[in-house]
């Protein structure tokens, strides 16, 4: 797992942002030098727009789930840490397969790597900042979380029948009145499941996530199409990490990919079900 500040970034301390007691401007957060090598994404993620959206304030609690290699971290760990909580979490790691020894060590060890790379980070007020797996809760979490935010994560979590574990721990961190905002890439309009739900492509149908969210205690409240990308067909052979920025097959046919840009993707907000 990377961490979500690279040997790099670490290096280079940035003035902050604001005082500890002050949240800062989205936009300023946007265009620090943390977020120098993130930039060209915003196009396709639109960080500005999808936080709105959700209703995310930099003064709340926001738990991030699998920051991962940590693109949407470099932007709410400085927005959220100043006058809010900001918090990470993973799935229980011993429920994890691994190639070898390192990759285990990693995955088990990364609530403290994530930890001291935030406090590496002028821009970060550490000490509000957290990080745990969903098995290791603190008690003082529970009922506190004003959003939690899951970016292109559902896929995974749904072949690896992980989703309702998350989804059980994230509505137990919720306040009453929290919610749960999510980014995924989009199937096609009319998808069978056969070949979106069952097969790992990195899409999933809108139908299927609701559904989930669901069955975990949940209803969707709004949705919105602002990360949409109506030039993506969703039907890659080679799935979602055809298109950027894994372009799976490199030089060939690199400009056509390029050209099409990030995958379609669906914006759904969801709150506690009574």
């Amino acid at each position: 797992m990377r961490l979500f500040l690279s040997v790099a970034a670490a290096a280079m301390i940035a003035t902050p942002l604001a005082a500890d007691d002050h949240a800062p401007d989205l936009e300023e957060v946007l265009a620090a030098d943390l977020r120098d090598e993130d930039r060209a994404r915003d196009q396709y993620r639109h960080p500005a727009e999808t936080l709105e959206f959700f209703g995310v304030e930099p003064t709340m609690t926001v738990a991030e789930f699998g920051p991962g290699g940590g693109w949407y971290t470099r932007v709410l760990a400085p927005y959220i840490s100043q006058a809010g909580t900001y918090i990470a979490f993973n799935p229980d790691s011993d429920g994890g397969n691994y190639r070898d020894r390192a990759q285990e060590a990693r995955a088990k060890g990364w609530t403290e790597s994530f930890l001291e790379a935030a406090a590496d980070q002028a821009s970060i007020n550490s000490d509000n900042v957290k990080a745990f797996e969903i098995d290791e809760m603190p008690d003082d979490v529970a009922g506190t979380v004003d959003r939690v935010l899951i970016f292109r994560s559902m896929h995974g979590l749904n072949i690896g029948n992980e989703a309702d574990a998350v989804l059980k721990a994230a509505r137990v961190m919720l306040k009453d009145d929290g919610m749960v905002g999510v980014v995924q890439h989009r199937a096609p309009e009319g998808a069978s499941y056969d070949d979106y739900g069952a097969n790992q492509r990195g899409y999933m149908r809108t139908q299927d996530v609701v559904a989930i969210f669901e069955a975990n205690g949940f209803e969707l409240v709004a949705e919105s199409e602002i990360n949409a990308n109506p030039k993506d067909p969703a039907n890659w052979e080679g799935g979602v990490w055809t298109l950027p920025p894994v372009l799976r097959y490199g030089d060939q046919d690199r400009d056509r990919y390029l050209a099409i840009g990030e995958s379609d993707r669906m914006t759904l907000l969801f709150k506690k079900a009574d």
